[in-house]
């Protein structure tokens, strides 16, 4: 587990607070897709997760927070791999990462 620990750490850039704060935004609400019946997308609850996982202690993390942890770095590379051009500050590939935990702005 201390690889994906690790690699987790590297992809979520983005602090719990600063997290849970961003899952509150408009913008957050209306990036991702959407499981059938659902009214959240797949990403805004990716996001509550990492805000649990966050705040756990290293032992304390569960099977299903290692599987968990290895989808938000899986998804995280490969939206890197897709950033569009230009200044991506306002953009739906932004926010969408940022449910995801990771900031792409962020140094």
């Amino acid at each position: 587990m201390a690889d994906v620990h690790a690699e987790f750490r590297e992809a979520v850039n983005m602090t719990a607070a600063e997290l849970r704060d961003w899952l509150t935004s408009d913008e957050s609400k209306e990036v991702g897709q959407k499981s059938s019946g659902s009214a959240e997308s797949v990403g805004h609850d990716s996001g509550r997760k990492i805000v649990t996982i966050l705040g756990k202690k290293k032992s304390e993390l569960t099977g299903g927070d290692e599987e968990h942890m290895r989808k938000v770095v899986g998804y995280v590379h490969r939206h890197l791999a897709q950033r569009p051009d230009g200044d991506v500050s306002g953009t739906r590939w932004r926010h969408s990462l940022m449910n995801w935990g990771h900031d792409p702005l962020k140094a």
